[in-house]
């Protein structure tokens, strides 16, 4: 793929998702998403994705909701690949956060963050972001397990 310079139009999208990401009740979801859910199963991850009730079902799906239209315009040609993987990580963290149940996600909901991994599947750049968020998040969570374990000893 012959690599395409990002025009001024594509900074000006890439500035107003991050200006979108600093609105103050979707940064609250994404501390919430990025950092205290953590599921384990798919069973956890939908004791949230298919409980309105939950006080987070809101912030999981702003959250979602938003990487995933963020991904669609890169997809449809709105804004550069190459600028927006450089300038975004954590639509590519979150398809990283839940790989390990992600089969189990998509047996109930079979568009799960397919924006992202579309992306993923489409361009290197992308694929190169998402292997290095894998080996990221792998490391976060053996760490957390193995503070976990400390904790019960």
């Amino acid at each position: 793929m012959e690599r395409m310079l990002a025009t001024p139009a594509d900074a000006e999208i890439i500035l107003k998702l991050y200006e979108l990401r600093t609105e103050a009740v979707l940064r609250q979801a994404r501390a919430w998403m990025t950092g205290e859910f953590w599921p384990n199963t798919a069973e956890e991850f939908f004791a949230v994705a298919h409980n309105p009730k939950d006080p987070h079902n809101a912030y999981f799906r702003q959250v979602l909701t938003y990487w995933e239209m963020a991904a669609a315009m890169v997809l449809h040609g709105a804004v550069s690949v190459e600028l927006f993987v450089d300038c975004n990580a954590e639509g590519f963290f979150l398809l990283a956060k839940f790989a390990h149940i992600l089969e189990g996600i998509r047996e109930k909901m079979p568009n799960f963050m397919n924006k992202t991994s579309e992306l993923v599947n489409r361009f290197p750049a992308a694929a190169a972001r998402y292997e290095l968020t894998l080996k990221n998040v792998a490391a976060r969570r053996q760490a957390s397990q193995q503070t976990e374990d400390w904790k019960v000893k």
